[in-house]
C-alpha cells in the first residue's frame, strides 16, 4: 500500500474516531449509551494502538508525574469552576459534598480509573501517536487535539462543558506530550474531581443533556 493510501487510511480512521463518533453520540444515540459507547471506543483504541508501528505498552509508565503542574492546574481549575459555580449555578455550591458525600466520594474514588484514565488513552495517547502525523506540527496537533476534546463533550449541550474541556483538553495534551502518559491521567482525574466537587459537574452529567 502506497503511503498517500494508509494517510487517507488513518485520516478516516481519524474522522470516524474522533468526529463521526461524537456526533453520533450528541445526535443520534440516546444520552444513557455514554457508558456503552467509551468502553467499545476504549477497547477500540487499544486494538489501534497495537497495530501502531512503533508503539508499545510500556511506553505508558515513561516520563513522570509533575506535581507542581497538578497543583497549579487544580488551583486554577478550583477557581474557575468556583467562580462558574457562583454566577451561573450558586443553589449547586459543594452540592455532592453537602448532600451526597458517599456518592461524591464514590466518584472520587473511581472518576480516575474509569473515566480519566480510559479518555487520556484514547484521546492523548492514541491521537499523537496514531494520527499524529497527519498534522503539519506538534502545535497544529495540540490545537486539533483540544478542539476534538470538546466536541467530545458536545452531547451535554452547554458552552460550559465545551468551553472548559477545550481548554482542558490543551492542557492535558500539553502535559502529555511533555511528561507523558501518567501525567496527562493525574491532571485530567484531578480536574474532573474539582469539578464534581465544586457542583459544576452537573453539566457534565447525562441527566443535564438537552435535545
Amino acid at each position: 500500500m502506497s503511503r498517500g493510501w494508509k494517510r487517507a487510511g488513518l485520516a478516516a480512521e481519524f474522522a470516524a474516531l474522533y468526529v463521526g463518533a461524537p456526533l453520533a453520540m450528541a445526535l443520534v444515540l440516546p444520552p444513557e449509551w455514554l457508558w456503552r459507547v467509551l468502553p467499545a471506543v476504549t477497547l477500540l483504541a487499544v486494538l489501534l494502538l497495537a497495530l501502531t508501528p512503533g508503539f508499545a505498552w510500556r511506553q505508558l509508565a515513561q516520563g513522570g508525574i509533575g506535581w507542581g503542574e497538578v497543583a497549579l492546574a487544580g488551583a486554577a481549575t478550583a477557581a474557575v469552576a468556583g467562580l462558574l459555580v457562583w454566577l451561573l449555578l450558586p443553589g449547586q455550591a459543594l452540592a455532592l459534598p453537602r448532600r451526597a458525600p458517599g456518592l461524591w466520594l464514590t466518584i472520587l474514588a473511581l472518576y480516575p480509573l474509569l473515566s480519566a484514565l480510559p479518555q487520556e488513552l484514547v484521546y492523548r495517547t492514541l491521537f499523537f501517536r496514531r494520527y499524529g502525523g497527519l498534522f503539519a506540527d506538534r502545535r497544529v496537533a495540540l490545537a486539533a487535539n483540544a478542539l476534538a476534546f470538546g466536541l467530545a463533550h458536545l452531547m451535554f449541550w452547554n458552552w460550559v462543558a465545551l468551553g472548559l474541556t477545550v481548554v482542558g483538553g490543551a492542557v492535558f495534551a500539553r502535559g502529555y506530550l511533555r511528561r507523558g502518559f501518567a501525567h496527562a491521567v493525574v491532571l485530567h482525574a484531578v480536574a474532573g474531581g474539582i469539578v464534581f466537587t465544586s457542583g459544576l459537574g452537573v453539566l457534565f452529567f447525562h441527566g443535564a443533556v438537552g435535545r
